[in-house]
């Protein structure tokens, strides 16, 4: 299969310059793609042209990707209804650090016929004089030109306008594709759709700079969007990361598993590895088993991101939150874990020194909030039989709770019923 055709089947083209497809299947090429350290990490959004040079790379082509060191202390308008807030210079080379070492587990670096490169704009851009970029650079570019790019336009357009910081960027971001170009011969630049205008921006200096016969390509990728139709971008609130630091190993394959049935085939596309006729026919399966693709990507994306072990605890985490866990992985948890697993359930609070001595049973369940009264309490012990303490079940409601029930000193898990849980924090 074709580079151009397999990226169609995986729903991984959203626009293509003039001659693009043409020219990569003629011969081989170096292709980059550009992050700006405006976070600590990449979000599942900026996976999306990662993998198009992934499927780059598996055809033979030479990736490259563009930590931002210059541009991530100017700020990407696209796609943004406000100006960003500029961090300090400490904040964008500590973030380039991490997002390098993320990039690097993502595409191969190794290979003998095709090693993946790593550039930072922030080496050619250190020394580059401002009167002399806007006499080399800016000469060649028209503010009607930058002006008319939607980037631009909608903010021009807008209550808060748009800074002549974040103006200049999409020349900054051409001139990185011209540099590249010139430097390396890299002559595609991928991208995000919002990212059209300064993808273009830079064949365009390319052409003017160099000459009309020096030919560049750009390429789009579409933008997953979350269920509120904003984008999955690294600044983006409700974010899912890949830095375990801001979305846990549980959180990340969480996403995964409970992604909507109407979705998952094309995230499945877009993001699975597994061999093309492989995952065709899983996608083209009628009638799969319920959550099949979801449960299929939730491993090969948690695997791959944070490795088998994170995978196999965040599957047994899974299983606890829906009551199919052991209790002794509830002594494993972390509070980072429990944060995450037991995120939005029901919780109370009971005090330390009432565990000390022994505590009855209806007594604790009332206190700590988990039924509104005795009698509730002992029929749902008594007659329903559908309580748990820390995954075991308890039928007496005249029995003892203490001190030996609460997990890492600070908390006992309640079982309602299968579906319902009740966190009880000891203070």
């Amino acid at each position: 299969m074709l580079l151009f055709e397999e990226l169609r089947w995986r729903g991984l083209i959203h626009n293509v310059s003039e001659g693009t497809e043409s020219y990569l299947h003629a011969q081989k090429s170096l292709g980059y793609v550009g992050f700006d350290p405006t976070a600590p990490s990449l979000g599942i959004g900026n996976l999306v042209p990662v993998m198009a040079l992934v499927h780059f790379q598996r055809h033979g082509h030479t990736p490259v990707v563009l930590v931002g060191g210059a541009t991530g202390r100017i700020g990407d308008p696209s796609g943004k209804s406000a100006e960003r807030s500029l961090q300090s210079e400490e904040t964008v080379d500590a973030n380039a650090r991490k997002l390098e070492g993320q990039l690097r587990k993502l595409l191969d670096f190794d290979c003998k016929s095709n090693p993946a490169r790593m550039v930072n704009n922030h080496d050619w851009f250190k020394d580059f004089g401002f009167l002399d970029f806007l006499r080399d650079v800016g000469k060649h570019v028209t503010v009607n030109y930058m002006m008319a790019k939607d980037s631009v336009k909608n903010r021009i357009e807008s209550e808060s306008g748009i800074s002549f910081t974040e103006f200049c960027y999409q020349l900054i971001q051409g001139y990185d594709f011209l540099h590249l170009y010139k430097s390396l011969g890299c002559k595609v630049q991928f991208g995000g759709a919002d990212q059209w205008g300064n993808i273009t921006t830079g064949t365009t200096l390319i052409r003017k700079m160099l000459g009309h016969e020096n030919q560049a390509y750009a390429f789009t990728v579409p933008l997953i969007t979350k269920s509120d139709g904003t984008k999955f971008g690294k600044s983006e609130k409700g974010n899912i990361f890949i830095d375990p630091d801001l979305t846990s190993a549980f959180r990340f394959y969480q996403f995964w598993v409970n992604c909507a049935d109407d979705d998952i085939k094309t995230l499945a596309k877009i993001f699975s590895l597994r061999p093309i006729e492989e995952l065709k026919s899983m996608v083209e399966m009628e009638n799969p088993p319920a959550r099949m693709l979801q449960y299929a990507l939730a491993e090969e994306m948690t695997v791959r991101i944070h490795g088998q072990d994170a995978y196999e605890k965040a599957k047994s985490a899974s299983a606890l939150l829906y009551g199919k866990g052991g209790p002794e992985l509830l002594h494993s948890l972390s509070p980072q874990d429990l944060d995450d697993i037991f995120e939005g359930v029901p919780s109370g609070e009971i005090q330390a020194d009432k565990l000390v001595v022994g505590m009855n049973f209806t007594d604790f369940l009332v206190e700590s909030g988990v039924y509104p009264s005795k009698g509730k309490a002992r029929q749902a012990v008594a007659q329903d039989k559908s309580v748990k303490v820390n995954l075991e079940k308890v039928t007496d409601p005249e029995s003892t709770i203490g001190q030996g029930h609460v997990i890492n000193g600070s908390f006992i898990l309640i079982d309602k019923s299968k579906q319902h849980k009740h966190l009880v924090f000891v203070r």
